[in-house]
């Protein structure tokens, strides 16, 4: 299946059947017919206009003004991406069993895709709470795919497991979000230098090689989604120390 991506600027006009919206393609050729996924909704693209005129396709890099159908139009904000899914979509349901045949990583969706429907899931608020614990966990899923597709780093790797671990226990708190002691005892794993060593390095950091500064980037990236697990620690915890002791020395990373 092409793939394609669609990011909304704004809903024009909107009811129960549908709507009119500007929007932005961010990735592929969005074409009339195309479905799309919202979190679990659904919705139809239309038609397309273009310039003043009705157009079939039009691809990445381009705005358009698009007629969609589906009640979820009116919800809509400003910079959600909607991606495009075969006629019958891309539930929770159908991706467990099709991540559960080990496909190849080029098999549809790709892991951005992929990794795209999952996060938009797992933070749509309208969704039941174990829905969007389904899709966290498919979003922990697409974070090893996306390193594994991109040849990714274990840290950068770290960062999108981080981001999803974090967000989970943030909003669903121990237990149903997550461990918080393996959530941090997986990402100090992947810290190479001490507080006291990071800090040093910060306040010179413009003197250093770009690498080194990129490095010093994704350490403060991981270690402010780590910190959502802190206050589900006990004070004195060796992990509490360490959190608390780079919680001082974040703010000066690059």
């Amino acid at each position: 299946m092409p793939f394609a991506e669609l990011q909304v600027y704004c809903v024009e006009r909107a009811d129960v059947t549908g709507g009119v919206c500007l929007v932005r393609c961010v990735g592929g050729v969005a074409r009339a017919g195309q479905v799309y996924a919202a979190g679990e909704s659904r919705l139809w693209l239309r038609g397309i206009e273009r310039h003043g005129r009705s157009t079939e396709s039009f691809g990445a890099g381009h705005t358009a003004r698009v007629r969609l159908a589906g009640a979820v139009v009116a919800l809509l904000s400003r910079g959600q991406v909607l991606t495009r899914v075969p006629p019958d979509g891309h539930g929770p349901a159908e991706l467990e069993a099709w991540l559960a045949t080990g496909p190849p990583l080029t098999d549809e969706p790709h892991p951005r895709t992929l990794r795209g429907l999952a996060v938009g899931g797992m933070q749509d608020d309208l969704l039941p709470e174990a829905t969007r614990l389904r899709w966290g966990r498919l979003a922990v899923a697409a974070a090893y795919r996306c390193a594994a597709a991109e040849g990714a780093s274990d840290l950068v790797r770290g960062i999108e497991l981080a981001f999803v671990r974090g967000y989970l226990l943030r909003e669903f708190g121990p237990g149903r979000g997550g461990d918080p002691a393996a959530v941090c005892r997986e990402a100090l794993a992947l810290v190479d230098l001490t507080p006291a060593e990071a800090a040093a390095r910060a306040r010179v950091w413009r003197e250093l090689p770009r690498a080194e500064i990129v490095h010093l980037r994704h350490l403060k990236i991981l270690l402010r989604w780590t910190g959502a697990a802190r206050p589900h620690l006990v004070d004195g915890d060796p992990l509490a120390v360490a959190l608390d002791a780079w919680s001082r020395v974040r703010p000066g990373l690059p």
